[in-house]
């Protein structure tokens, strides 16, 4: 069983950045692919980055080329960055782990085993 919080993400001006850190608690955090899903109200949970466990990054193209994942299997985290921030942005952003250390397709949300509770992202215009 894995354990995940979020942490960071907060009020952030249109064009400002945002960081958000996932840390795990459990065994063998340095086996699981990890991911980043978003949500809005009404929404289904939407892809925004993966990371496999070999530290291959993947992003959906909404915040490809502004956004950085990144793993540190010694402290058990994984954070993301988004850039140039924009308010379609706005969303609660959840961290995801998956027991399989390669999966596909790695944006669909029924791949991960373990999510958290999520932290709320909300970009002013």
């Amino acid at each position: 069983q894995v354990l995940l919080v979020e942490s960071g993400g907060g009020l952030v001006q249109t064009g400002g950045s945002v960081g958000l850190s996932c840390t795990a608690s459990g065994p063998d955090f340095e086996s699981y692919a990890l991911a980043w899903f978003r949500q809005t109200p009404g929404q289904d949970r939407e892809f925004v980055a993966h990371i496999t466990r070999g530290q291959n990054p993947y992003y959906a193209d909404s915040v490809k080329d502004r956004s950085t994942i990144s793993r540190d299997n010694a402290k058990n985290t994984m954070n993301l960055t988004i850039n140039n921030l924009k308010p379609e942005d706005t969303a609660v952003y959840v961290c995801a782990a998956a027991r399989a250390g390669a999966i596909w397709p790695y944006w669909k949300s029924s791949k991960y085993d373990f999510w958290g509770q999520g932290t709320q992202v909300t970009v002013s215009s």
